[in-house]
């Protein structure tokens, strides 16, 4: 399976604690660069987090972000313990009692510890649900990736093929240009009026046609097709080698328009060195 490096996720989890929003997104990068952005009272989950990412992706700057809504009520309601309540005022009735003169601020007395409470949320079930929402939103991520990585895949296939045609083109060309060729520089040779030896001119035009000749760069080629529909239906993380087969076939493309003598054969390279600028510009954002 190819897969992009650039696509979006976005799941909500609602529960009794409230309401969150995980939101995936990612962009084609050397290496994988996951950044968080999560509540401070989540922090430690970056750890599993980030853990969970680098078992999933190979390429790629992915951010995450988790928008977080507590449940209304649930954190804000206070309950007073009263025998506790009752317990701290009868020590500091009995301290004033014996001479203090301080009156008891109740205030005072809803700080001291046990004697107010709050209703407060189990973090590690909230957590816990926080982590599945997650799994879900990276399924749904690597599920976008997939269906982007299918669509490049389809273009460089196409691409592939337009360049295996363009590469049996000029085979099947080569002998009418080379033949073509020879008998453009006869005719100069007549016109001016030049006698030459019959052996020197079969010497020359078989130099001409060794320095001409591109059947090495066409057989090449057609290589480098195989082995490049081998590398997309391996599947994988393959960005970097698709990237360095385009490199290749930029190379004997170059070489192709070169030694070129005839308009069908440069027409030809130009094209190709289009198809694979196309497949190029693809190719950086598979992972």
């Amino acid at each position: 399976m190819i897969c992009s490096m650039t696509a979006y996720a976005r799941e909500e989890i609602k529960g009794d604690w409230g309401t969150a929003v995980w939101e995936l997104r990612s962009v084609n990068q050397r290496f994988l660069e996951p950044y968080f952005r999560l509540p401070e009272q989540f922090r430690a989950l970056e750890i599993p987090l980030r853990d969970r990412l680098r078992k999933q992706l190979q390429r790629g700057k992915v951010e995450c972000n988790l928008r977080f809504t507590p449940g209304a009520g649930k954190d804000t309601a206070l309950k007073v313990n009263e025998d506790m309540a009752l317990a701290v005022l009868r020590s500091a009735e009995w301290i004033q009692s014996k001479g203090a003169t301080a009156s008891v601020d109740p205030l005072d007395v809803l700080r001291w510890p046990g004697v107010l409470s709050g209703e407060e949320t189990d973090m590690d079930s909230v957590q816990a649900e926080l982590l599945q929402g997650f799994e879900k939103t990276l399924r749904s991520f690597i599920e976008h990736r997939a269906r982007e990585g299918a669509s490049m895949r389809s273009l460089i296939e196409e691409r592939l093929h337009d360049i295996r045609n363009n590469v049996a083109k000029v085979r099947e060309h080569m002998p009418t240009i080379l033949q073509w060729q020879r008998e453009r520089i006869q005719n100069r040779f007549e016109e001016a009026k030049v006698e030459l030896d019959a052996e020197r001119v079969e010497q020359e035009m078989v130099l001409l046609a060794q320095k001409v000749d591109v059947a090495e760069e066409l057989d090449r080629l057609d290589s480098h097709i195989k082995e490049t529909l081998s590398t997309l239906n391996k599947g994988g993380a393959c960005g970097r080698r698709l990237d360095f087969m385009m490199q290749e076939f930029n190379r004997e493309a170059n070489t192709l328009g070169s030694k070129s003598i005839h308009t069908d054969i440069t027409a030809a390279a130009v094209e190709m060195k289009v198809l694979i600028e196309q497949m190029r510009e693809q190719i950086q954002n598979i992972e």
